[in-house]
């Protein structure tokens, strides 16, 4: 093909450029610290039932129509085959095979997609050949939103996680490894406290998770309304459990070491995300922060 962003058809990946070389390695994705599994390696499989159509497929699985038609050569016409097998992927999108001598960054400026998005839905990979653009149609390379959903009435968030103000570690946004001198995305921001520091909810809400997770270490998710979610990472102790209600204030455990931190010093790695078509996208915290 000619056109200098070629789309691929996910059947394709593994008999022509091979998925498992497409997917990241570990030393790429150890210094980050949240890196979801790739778009790519989450795609479903859907064998097409009797009285299914495409619309009713797509609606299934929470996308448009579009995009299920662009990752599957056996879709003609906006028509399914009764039997037959097709790819489903995590988000509305596509799946682009970078030009040789381009980068994932320059596709994602192409089709206008926020760069730290991508960056995170595709793994955190350094120089991937194939990448997933996430809320594009495949047949008119738009940006697409997703299936309507109930609103929600966005909240305020505005508090503290730690008992006083305190110096950053580390800022949101993309950074320079200090280990291994790579750029990579910071999904929060890295607050300097001692170990032992209690770290207290930013706002009320429901706890979502409260365990290890990967390079997070010791971790708290905190649900909130308004379609709002705050993370505390690397901590030491875990004083909350998931189901768990808690109010602004409420100690959740204590700063610690556990996980991969980026920053050297001790600290808490704190996020705030907002739901979205493409999951739980990062925000930069330093609009949440008030003392």
């Amino acid at each position: 093909m000619t056109r200098p962003y070629r789309l691929v058809f996910i059947c394709s990946l593994v008999s022509t450029l091979g998925l498992g070389s497409i997917l990241p390695s570990q030393s790429t994705t150890a210094a980050v610290e949240s890196c979801p599994t790739p778009a790519l390696s989450r795609f479903q499989r859907h064998i097409v039932a009797r009285g299914e159509t495409l619309e009713s497929i797509a609606q299934l699985y929470n996308l448009v129509p579009a995009t299920i038609a662009v990752m599957n050569s056996s879709v003609k016409n906006g028509t399914v085959t009764v039997g037959s097998e097709l790819q489903i992927p995590p988000y509305n999108g596509i799946v682009v095979e970078v030009p040789q001598g381009q980068t994932w960054r320059q596709v994602a400026a192409k089709y206008k997609v926020r760069a730290d998005a991508m960056f995170e839905i595709n793994g955190c990979q350094k120089d991937p050949r194939v990448v997933f653009v996430p809320g594009v149609n495949g047949s008119s390379n738009r940006v697409v939103a997703a299936p309507t959903q109930p609103s929600q009435q966005p909240t305020q968030l505005s508090g503290y996680p730690l008992s006083a103000a305190t110096t950053v570690a580390l800022p949101y946004g993309w950074q320079i490894n200090p280990h291994s001198g790579e750029v990579f995305f910071h999904s929060g921001v890295d607050l300097a406290a001692a170990v032992g520091t209690p770290v207290e909810a930013i706002a009320p809400g429901v706890v979502a998770f409260a365990s290890e997770q990967g390079s997070y270490g010791k971790l708290v998710i905190i649900n909130h309304s308004g379609g709002l979610q705050s993370r505390y990472a690397h901590l030491d102790s875990i004083k909350v459990n998931a189901g768990q209600q808690v109010k602004k204030g409420d100690v959740l455990g204590t700063v610690g070491r556990t996980g991969q931190p980026a920053a050297k010093q001790p600290h808490l790695h704190f996020e705030v995300r907002s739901s979205s078509s493409l999951g739980w996208t990062a925000q930069d915290p330093k609009a949440y922060l008030k003392k």
